[in-house]
């Protein structure tokens, strides 16, 4: 059966790709702007450094209890009502948040976020895997991922804004900021009951042919359910991947949670200006998702698209934090964003290009959740480290030293690069 490729991929990125990134987005900003209420909103709970980072890093835990579930339900029940319940459970609760008096309060709705945020991000890789074919592997995953930094190239402009107009606000400025960002979610959540297709065969939208063909060739074949097979958590290499996403991850989120009290500290700025500070890395994200993905895509090569941008985000974060305020403080900020978001980008066709569908759809899980718990870790220990010692010195050489061996990491992926069960080198 002979069908226009480019045209079914583009038809998919179109219908599907970016509405999964609409609601990656809207996950991503409640993770964003907890960053910047905290300009305001630990003052006025009290909250110690190490308290906030506790508390910022705590959505975690929901994150690390809730993917298994999240995508065992998303298998159950398909797509629409899967991602739909998700965003309305979580738009609630962070709305909530705009309520909170006390810490223990925001750490109990930071976690009940976590929980419903917690298996979108592996179960769109899973979704859009039943989309795609093998060859497309790191241009499909990257798509999903452009949300993280899109949603903080938006937010953190809106979130200094939406700050700065309500400053003199009696209910809070930071509270209003919480409650407004919530609202996309809850209105996406309700859409999304009646918008995605569960299965290729249920999209109305590609021909007859085009669901056939994507039935028998995609990545995560539809043509049964899918098996999960649990012995893959025995494989090295599976481990060896959720430590390089670990390393990878606790870069990303240290800079998210923390870098506008950085920038705060270092510059004395308000927040509107912090806002946009704040968006240069991950503009570099963006660039380094979209392109790394494509050219690793082309070449074939995984590894060194993952070691290269790891190692140039460690650098380039020493040579930012060394340079201060200036014009190459600036650029090594992008830097940073660049090789992050590069790495990221070329990630997951590690893992995928080794394990067949059936034991993918496991690993992916186990490597999420491995790697979320950076998340969990890296922001408390900042704010543990920044309360001991006064400033950002020690959290930003930690970060750079987890950053480089992240990249040593993902070239020892590479000599042992061979199928981690003989039935998955039909996934080669």
């Amino acid at each position: 059966m002979s069908i226009d490729e480019d045209r079914l991929r583009a038809k998919v990125q179109w219908r599907l790709g970016l509405p999964a990134i609409a609601f990656m987005l809207l996950s991503a900003l409640d993770r964003v702007n907890i960053s910047f209420a905290a300009l305001h909103m630990n003052s006025e709970l009290g909250l110690t450094p190490g308290q906030y980072g506790f508390g910022a890093g705590i959505v975690f835990v929901g994150f690390l209890a809730g993917q298994y579930p999240s995508v065992l339900l998303l298998q159950r029940i398909g797509m629409r009502r899967w991602i739909g319940s998700c965003a309305l459970c979580w738009g609630v609760c962070s709305a909530g948040t705009a309520f909170v008096r006390t810490p223990l309060q925001f750490d109990v709705l930071r976690v009940i976020v976590g929980f419903a945020e917690s298996g979108l991000a592996p179960g769109i890789v899973l979704y859009l895997s039943q989309f795609t074919t093998r060859r497309e592997r790191a241009s499909t995953f990257a798509v999903p991922m452009l949300a993280i930094p899109l949603a903080i190239v938006i937010g953190s402009p809106l979130s200094g804004w939406l700050l700065h107009i309500a400053v003199h606000s009696a209910f809070g400025a930071w509270r209003w900021m919480l409650m407004i960002e919530a609202l996309p979610a809850l209105l996406l959540g309700m859409i999304a009951w009646f918008y995605f297709p569960d299965r290729p065969e249920d999209a109305r939208w590609l021909t007859q042919g085009e669901r056939r063909w994507l039935t028998e060739n995609a990545l995560l074949a539809s043509r049964t359910r899918p098996r999960n097979d649990w012995s893959v958590l025995r494989t090295p290499q599976v481990w060896g991947a959720a430590l390089l996403w670990f390393g990878l991850l606790a870069g990303a989120y240290g800079i998210m949670f923390w870098l506008p009290q950085i920038v705060q500290q270092l510059t004395k700025s308000g927040a509107l200006e912090i806002g946009f500070v704040n968006a240069l890395p991950w503009a570099g994200v963006m660039a380094g998702i979209y392109y790394n993905a494509r050219h690793s895509d082309k070449t074939g090569e995984r590894h060194w698209h993952v070691a290269l941008p790891a190692f140039l985000a460690g650098v380039s974060l020493l040579v930012a934090w060394s340079a201060g305020a200036g014009a190459l403080g600036l650029l090594g900020l992008l830097a940073v964003g660049l090789g992050l978001g590069a790495a990221s980008g070329a990630f997951w066709a590690v893992p995928a290009a080794l394990l067949s569908p059936a034991r993918l759809a496991v690993a992916v899980v186990a490597i999420n959740i491995f790697g979320s718990s950076g998340g969990l870790v890296m922001p408390h220990l900042i704010g543990v480290l920044r309360e001991d010692n006064g400033n950002f010195v020690a959290p930003t050489m930690m970060m750079s030293v987890i950053l480089v061996l992240s990249g040593v990491l993902a070239l020892l992926l590479k000599r042992g690069d061979r199928p981690a069960h003989p039935g998955d080198m039909e996934s080669r």
